[in-house]
């Protein structure tokens, strides 16, 4: 397979591979992430936002993705890093694999580059600033130049575009097969919740706990 994505570090460091998400190009802060599961977690988790992350559990994707795993709105994530994308998704929860899922959501993301090499790297030196680049033709000068125009995550005010435009009830738990998400009614609380980037597991978490959650 042909490679035609790109990530290049602020340092100059450059990792190609193929891209799996929209073509385009993105900037952001270069972070990992151990987990073996809970990528759409992940990838719609808000305190992860302007950040490009990196998974390195080499088998991402393999259970596809659903609407009942996603921790906000939308996805929060810059861009995305992993090793190998299966080409078959195995999950009866699921309704679209992830390549679908982020180009739907306009992500771009990039596979097939030692992503234990970059997380060693990262470790080593820190954060820093990153941009993918998803193209038939890539300019590596160029992505080095964006990864470097990146102002960082130093002073801004992320809570502002995280936050919810509007309040809102939640009155979902925490998925099983027993529950299936259907509403609890033996509430007891009402809890004011306030969303600096408030994930969903903490609302389903209250909700299952007897509350009855405004956000």
């Amino acid at each position: 397979m042909t490679d035609d994505a790109l990530l290049a570090l602020e340092d100059g460091s450059l990792f190609y591979g193929v891209s799996f998400g929209i073509y385009g190009e993105t900037t952001g802060e270069v972070v990992f992430n151990t987990a073996m599961t809970g990528y759409q977690e992940i990838l719609t988790d808000p305190s992860y936002f302007k950040q490009i992350v990196t998974l390195t559990h080499p088998h991402i994707g393999n259970v596809g993705t659903n609407p009942e795993d996603e921790e906000s709105d939308g996805v929060y994530v810059s861009g995305l890093v992993i090793r190998d994308l299966p080409i078959t998704v195995s999950n009866w929860r699921s309704s679209d694999n992830l390549s679908n899922y982020l180009k739907q959501h306009k992500i771009v993301a990039i596979a097939g580059i030692d992503t234990r090499q970059l997380t060693r790297h990262i470790r080593k030196h820190g954060a820093m600033r990153g941009c993918i680049v998803a193209a038939s033709e890539i300019n590596p000068e160029h992505a080095i130049a964006k990864a470097r125009s990146f102002p960082g995550l130093l002073g801004m005010d992320l809570a502002k575009d995280v936050t919810t435009k509007t309040t809102y009830d939640w009155s979902k738990g925490i998925w099983s097969m027993k529950s299936r998400m259907k509403k609890n009614k033996k509430n007891k609380w009402r809890v004011i919740a306030y969303d600096f980037g408030v994930k969903r597991n903490i609302l389903r978490i209250l909700f299952d706990l007897g509350c009855d959650v405004t956000v």
